[in-house]
């Protein structure tokens, strides 16, 4: 064997050994993923196979996802970024500079300040009531909400683009469409900034319209998350239930499908 056959089969087992191995695997990066809905697509993505880079804005760690890191060295990785904190987006953008992401999933998201089962008259809704309208709580719902999404798709977009799938997906609400008559008048700015959250999406879908990027924005359906504690909703479903019918459909997203809103199944809902 000569000397340049030698190298070219070292270079050839160190590809299979790292370099294939790692472009080979599908890799989603998932904002808000140590708990609830969140938490169960970086389990559901592991379970796949697939590469997880599962985010959070802790000032360490989370438990949650410290365990799916044991579970699954080398294939889930924690990283810690606030989708209000610049620094924070920019810092991981450039640690993955040139590593595609084939699903850039935005699940963090703020809903209330106050526990659900807060007793007081809001019930909740600290600030999200007509009369008692916190705004500069909307200011902060708006950052988390509409600007944290969008700052995350511009610092992560070439990932997309190098990416096989090429895919940015929304976890809204059904808060969000405008055309359905809200259950109640309260939770006033997850309201308007999910309905905003699924307008900045669908600019996205307009935006990459000429390329082969898949915006896409789903309901996941009514969740049973821990926020809830001991208080059972009916109809509810538990969080990997959600995340399994997540994972399916945003698998079959084709481009015709960029810019759709819908439930976890893949059936549209009402914008």
């Amino acid at each position: 064997m000569t000397r340049s056959t030698r190298l070219f089969a070292v270079a050839a087992a160190a590809s299979l050994m790292f370099g294939a191995t790692a472009a080979s695997a599908d890799t989603v990066l998932i904002t808000g993923s140590n708990q609830g809905v969140g938490l169960a697509l970086a389990r559901g993505y592991a379970a796949k196979g697939w590469t997880v880079i599962a985010t959070h804005r802790r000032d360490k760690t989370p438990d949650t996802l410290a365990e799916l890191e044991k579970k699954y060295p080398g294939k889930v990785r924690a990283e810690r970024m606030d989708v209000t904190d610049d620094a924070q987006i920019k810092a991981l953008a450039v640690k993955m500079k040139g590593q595609p992401i084939d699903v850039l999933l935005h699940n963090a998201a703020l809903i209330r300040y106050a526990p659900v089962t807060d007793q007081t008259p809001t019930g909740g809704n600290a600030g999200q009531l007509f009369g008692t309208l916190n705004y500069q709580q909307l200011d902060e719902f708006v950052h988390t909400n509409v600007a944290g999404p969008l700052k995350i798709t511009e610092a992560f977009i070439e990932n997309v683009r190098a990416s096989k799938q090429k895919k940015i997906i929304a976890i809204t609400s059904a808060a969000a469409s405008i055309s359905t008559r809200p259950l109640g008048a309260n939770h006033y700015w997850y309201y308007i900034t999910k309905a905003a959250e699924n307008q900045a999406m669908h600019l996205l879908s307009v935006q990459f319209e000429k390329e082969p990027i898949v915006v896409a924005m789903f309901h996941p359906g009514g969740v049973q998350v821990e926020s809830f504690g001991d208080i059972k909703l009916p109809g509810f479903i538990p969080p990997e239930e959600a995340a399994a019918k997540l994972i399916g459909t945003i698998d079959g997203l084709t481009k015709k499908d960029s810019g759709r809103f819908m439930e976890n199944d893949g059936k549209d809902r009402p914008w």
